[in-house]
């Protein structure tokens, strides 16, 4: 007599959600009337979802205005990952990088839509300490909301080391040295080499309506004067040249280590810096002073000033230097783009500093244009300060 089996009938699968029986376009569409942030969020539902945002859907949202946070440079805690912050919503988003093959990415630039990294393909990369010389690196422009990129031409260890990366429109890239340039685009697809012709080292620049803008140090050793020059993306061999007025006077006398930033609409650059109390080398600064040029006017107007009690939780004895506008051994970090600004240090790890443009003087707090406002909960990364980018997420470009 056969033996009765103890095993119940066979399990049966339960049917996919309605949902994913829908035709790819169909899906597509109901994607598509959804916010970018929600596309993102999405992604993470199921493959099925995250394999159908590859590509733009039928009605591409708007961009959604991030600023990107990295860390140090030279430094990877999070190689397969970045964070942003949505300025918008007072929210943050996390962006996975896992499809990139390689074993380290840092992200450093952007530009609609694309988002360029340095990217290391050695494994010894990570375990190397900061304090370490690293192997080359490569360029990778990619788009993290479709998951696509592509790997540029190949550059020298001391571009990835030394050089200031800036992205330009339809794809073209610029990479700023102390001594010479590169640029790529892909109707190219090379680098091509330019001596610089500048004073000193650029320092902070920025991209702005087609040109280049940067300051260069033209004082003594034992005294800093700083100078405005611009250049055309297309005349980087041969079209530097000072950018002044003279009605200017001691503009760039009045700020303490000053830094650009894209200001918001066209034609418009910000500069920042510590407002100095004195003339002195040593003078302390009062405060941090945000200067707005206007290139189409060619007029400089005071365009913010942080609120003293903000102040003093970066300053260190009253005064602006070390690595940004803290005193001390107080590095601080300035950034942001697009009439925004960010301010993170190390004695307000886990939150930034914001300012945002507001348009003509007298919109903002204590009289000045512009808003001020604390962003809580930002991830850190140790002893380092994190500094980060403007990066416009969607679906406009894909590399």
């Amino acid at each position: 007599m056969p033996e009765e089996s103890e095993s119940g009938p066979p399990p049966v699968s339960s049917p996919p959600p309605p949902i994913l029986l829908l035709p790819h376009d169909s899906l597509l569409h109901i994607l598509s009337l959804l916010p970018l942030r929600q596309l993102v969020l999405c992604r993470l539902v199921c493959r099925h979802f995250a394999a159908s945002l590859t590509s733009p859907p039928p009605a591409t949202p708007p961009l959604l205005p991030l600023l990107a946070l990295r860390h140090p440079r030279h430094c990877y805690p999070h190689p397969h990952s970045f964070y942003s912050y949505d300025p918008l919503s007072d929210s943050h988003l996390h962006f996975p990088l896992d499809f990139l093959p390689f074993s380290s990415t840092s992200p450093i630039t952007s530009s609609t839509s694309l988002l360029y990294l340095w990217a290391s393909t050695s494994s010894a990369d990570t375990l190397t300490p900061c304090s370490q010389p690293k192997p080359p690196k490569s360029l990778i422009v990619s788009n993290p909301v479709t998951r696509r990129f592509k790997t540029l031409p190949q550059l020298g260890s001391a571009w990835s080391r030394h050089g200031t990366v800036l992205a330009g429109p339809a794809g073209a890239v610029i990479v700023l040295a102390e001594l010479a340039a590169l640029y790529y685009s892909p109707s190219i697809a090379t680098w091509r080499k330019f001596s610089l012709n500048l004073p000193s080292k650029p320092r902070s620049p920025v991209l702005v309506d087609g040109a280049i803008y940067t300051l260069c140090d033209v004082g003594a050793p034992w005294r800093s004067q700083w100078k405005l020059f611009g250049c055309g993306i297309e005349e980087l061999g041969s079209g530097w040249g000072a950018v002044e007025k003279e009605g200017w006077g001691d503009v760039f006398d009045v700020l303490k280590r000053p830094r650009l930033v894209r200001g918001g609409g066209e034609g418009r650059v910000l500069m920042v810096g510590g407002l100095r109390s004195g003339y002195g080398a040593e003078s302390p600064c009062s405060t941090v002073m945000i200067l707005r040029l206007d290139l189409g006017r060619m007029e400089w107007e005071e365009a913010g000033k942080m609120p003293l009690e903000m102040y003093k939780c970066f300053a260190i004895g009253g005064g602006v230097g070390g690595g940004g506008t803290g005193g001390g051994n107080n590095k601080v970090k300035v950034f942001g783009g697009e009439g925004r600004v960010w301010f993170s240090g190390r004695r307000v790890r886990g939150r930034m500093a914001m300012w945002e443009e507001a348009g003509e003087k007298g919109e903002g707090e204590e009289g000045d244009g512009g808003r001020w406002r604390w962003v809580e909960c930002v991830p850190g990364y140790g002893d380092f300060v994190y500094r980060g980018f403007v990066y416009n997420a969607g679906f406009a470009e894909i590399p």
